[in-house]
């Protein structure tokens, strides 16, 4: 019996020339950091029912039982940066910061118009690009998407 050739098909994203793909990782490292781990399972339910202006797509995954994932597909760095500065997200984004509640975050970004980018924060073993590339401290133009893309 012969094995039945895969059915193999492909994407043309030629329509999103500046389309950026972001992973995000949310690590609960405590159980006071509980609450902010649902808050942030009550900001991805809102997404989901209400995109945001340039977002694609955006979907889960679980990576260790106290470790959750999303990857999103914006349409430009613009909606991305749009979507982080207003609130919710910059509401969440100041209250996390000020207090982590032993919790940690971190983000890589991936620009089809070239160059990728990544932040962490408290995180004890950082993922994905920070798990071989050398730390920098992020400061200055390093704070920003932007300014890590070289923009």
């Amino acid at each position: 019996m012969q094995a039945k050739d895969a059915r193999r098909v492909t994407v043309d994203v030629s329509a999103w020339p500046d389309m950026v793909v972001v992973l995000l990782g949310f690590r609960v490292g405590a159980l006071r950091g509980l609450p902010s781990f649902l808050s942030i399972g009550r900001g991805l339910a809102a997404i989901r029912r209400s995109p945001p202006e340039g977002l694609l797509h955006s979907d889960g995954a679980l990576y260790a039982w106290n470790h959750v994932g999303i990857r999103q597909y914006w349409r430009d760095l613009e909606s991305l940066e749009a979507f982080t500065r207003a609130d919710p997200h910059s509401d969440w984004w100041r209250a996390f910061l000020a207090d982590r509640h032993g919790n940690g975050f971190w983000h890589e970004a991936y620009s089809a118009r070239g160059g990728m980018e990544a932040i962490y924060v408290d995180m004890p073993e950082p993922p994905g690009l920070g798990a071989f590339a050398p730390a920098v401290a992020a400061q200055g133009r390093l704070l920003s998407s932007r300014g890590r893309l070289g923009r």
